[in-house]
């Protein structure tokens, strides 16, 4: 058995695996691969209903709320968000890789306020902020996946609130309501790349003076249901099975006592064992995103816990390149069982080395 701890893509439900293995031999029992199909066909346009249905009923989006899904992943949120919505100064939060990418992006549409940033300790903690009321809106990556640091509340704003929330999306209950907009790339827990999911509040489009031509603005898009061009057909019909999978053990509520309990059985563990460290501030680790290193006295021995991993059947651990060291990513279908299997290992190292 493989463990796929990989920060993404990553790791998919079974149940939607098979169904997608399944639509692409015969969709619908249309005789075609889903492959093939128009995306003009009755049976697209009811995949499409319910995979849009699905997220309103997961995440409980309230009315006024549109559920786009977009060419480019989260990179091209990070241009098409100040196009539609940054008049004259937008708010950011830096806290690490994908937020320093996305306020690089708004400074092509207007002035960026950057209210706090965690580089100086190396992303470690996420730093104190306030948000300015005079802001367009205001910018926060949820979950940090290079650094393992995560924003697991919904903060209150004076002004429009907006989210990355590509790597923690699903993985707890949220209040939509607070955000004008959440975003981000599905290849963590909605499924497989080459998709972004956008949830918009209509009401805080068409505010911009500038002209937006017609792929780069929202409005086309909900006007089109997301078919403005063809969609990306494959990977939403896996974010489909992916929600269905979902809503199926219990929705967000209950993958959250999932998480929640995978976390604890690593972080535990890493507290305790002294061959390894965790690099984050204690009160900002990512229940997604676990990383960690060997302790000083270990140094250069990255390798050999690597090869012992390997033994165990796990894979995906190894730190991001700028970083180094150790990254667990525990997506929601992430089982305990894999955790446990790496906590095993981690024992076994600490025998053979300390």
């Amino acid at each position: 058995m493989k463990h796929n701890f990989n920060a993404g893509p990553s790791i998919l439900p079974k149940q939607a695996i098979d169904a997608t293995v399944e639509a692409l031999k015969d969709f619908n029992n249309s005789g075609l691969s889903i492959a093939e199909i128009s995306h003009r066909s009755a049976g697209w346009d009811e995949a499409m209903d319910e995979c849009r249905t699905l997220w309103k009923e997961l995440l409980s989006i309230p009315d006024g709320y549109e559920v786009l899904f977009l060419h480019g992943g989260a990179s091209q949120q990070f241009l098409m968000l100040p196009y539609n919505l940054l008049q004259t100064k937008a708010a950011y939060l830096d806290t690490g890789v994908w937020a320093t990418k996305a306020i690089e992006a708004a400074k092509y549409f207007g002035e960026v306020q950057v209210v706090a940033s965690g580089k100086d300790s190396n992303y470690s903690v996420i730093p104190k902020y306030e948000i300015p009321a005079d802001a367009d809106y205001f910018h926060f990556t949820s979950n940090n996946t290079i650094f393992g640091t995560e924003i697991r509340t919904d903060p209150d704003s004076p002004v429009n609130m907006v989210s990355d929330m590509s790597s923690d999306i699903l993985s707890r209950p949220i209040d939509v309501s607070k955000y004008a907009m959440i975003y981000g790339g599905a290849q963590k827990n909605a499924g497989t790349a080459g998709l972004a999911f956008v949830i918009i509040r209509q009401d805080v489009l068409g505010k911009v003076s500038r002209s937006i031509p017609a792929f780069f603005d929202y409005r086309v898009h909900i006007k089109n249901k997301s078919m403005y061009n063809t969609p990306p057909v494959i990977p939403i019909f896996m974010m489909k099975e992916t929600l269905k999978w979902l809503k199926s053990i219990g929705g967000v509520a209950e993958i959250e006592k999932r998480n929640r309990a995978k976390a604890d059985c690593l972080y535990n563990e890493i507290d305790r064992n002294p061959v390894f460290r965790g690099t984050t501030a204690v009160e900002n680790r990512s229940i997604m995103n676990v990383c960690f290193v060997l302790n000083e006295k270990y140094a250069g021995k990255d390798g050999d816990f690597m090869e012992l991993s390997k033994k165990y059947g796990i894979t995906g651990i190894k730190g991001h390149r700028s970083v180094g060291g150790f990254r667990a990513s525990l997506y929601n279908a992430l089982p305990l069982e894999s955790v446990e299997t790496l906590v095993g290992c981690m024992k076994e190292f600490e025998k053979i080395i300390a």
